[in-house]
């Protein structure tokens, strides 16, 4: 199928893609790139952002570094960054806490950059008229917001919040054909799924529970991504797609 008539063609597009430096962020960087778009990238990792960006197909991307948990990070991105036709909201952190010894730097730890960045940064966005009319934006949530699992609870309520949000923002955007969706994984592996004292062999055996018998890779939420980022989805928005390998109850660990 040529460029002109794939319904996935991002060819044209100026699209952000925050936490671009690893895991899910690069995987749907590097797609969004094989797919003709103009990538724009940012994380806190000047070093890790220039592995992603070295393997970008095709020229004109562009990174910059930015620590979103930060007023004056937002600010230097947006400045930054030219009109866009899609945003991919990815960065995050995890969190494996449980509910009895949950203290307030825990909950700051968390909501700042899995909720309030990607908030305020959106608010910058659109004060700053940077995003262009029909444009796409994506936020990468969790199943995790649906499908508790033990010491998971400031972490899913972040994802949880996050939906919400999103909802509220596709209602407010439709009228300049602006959408908004959530992609909610379950299971994916990255460094993500390492933390809180896990170990890959826990998450080897863990995965078998799912009906494919497999957590997900960067690259199958990248593919999604790319379908919610294209023409191909041009009637979709305030919904929250959740890809899971048949395991939509059972995130586990």
């Amino acid at each position: 199928m040529d460029s002109i008539n794939n319904p996935f063609n991002l060819s044209g597009k100026h699209i952000l893609v925050t936490g671009a430096s690893s895991g899910i962020g690069q995987a749907i960087s590097i797609a969004c790139a094989n797919m003709g778009a103009t990538l724009y990238l940012t994380a806190r990792n000047a070093e890790r952002l220039n592995e992603t960006y070295n393997q970008l197909k095709g020229e004109e991307h562009k990174i910059i570094q930015a620590d979103l948990s930060e007023q004056d990070g937002i600010n230097s991105l947006v400045d930054a960054l030219p009109k866009l036709n899609g945003i991919v909201q990815n960065a995050g952190i995890g969190s494996r806490v449980l509910c009895k010894s949950i203290t307030e730097p825990d909950i700051k730890n968390v909501f700042i950059p899995n909720l309030q960045a990607p908030i305020l940064l959106q608010t910058a966005l659109l004060s700053n008229k940077k995003i262009e009319k029909n444009a796409s934006i994506v936020f990468i949530a969790s199943r995790a917001a649906e499908a508790p699992s033990i010491g998971n609870a400031v972490y899913s309520a972040s994802k949880g919040a996050i939906i919400s949000y999103a909802k509220v923002l596709a209602l407010e955007l439709a009228p300049r054909l602006i959408r908004v969706n959530c992609i909610c994984p379950a299971m994916v592996w990255t460094n993500l799924i390492l933390q809180g004292g896990i170990t890959k062999e826990d998450l080897e055996k863990s995965q078998q529970k799912y009906p494919l018998k497999r957590y997900g890779h960067p690259e199958d939420i990248a593919y999604l991504a790319i379908y919610l980022l294209s023409n191909a989805s041009s009637w979709m928005t305030g919904e929250c797609i959740n890809i899971t390998g048949g395991g939509e109850g059972i995130l586990t660990l």
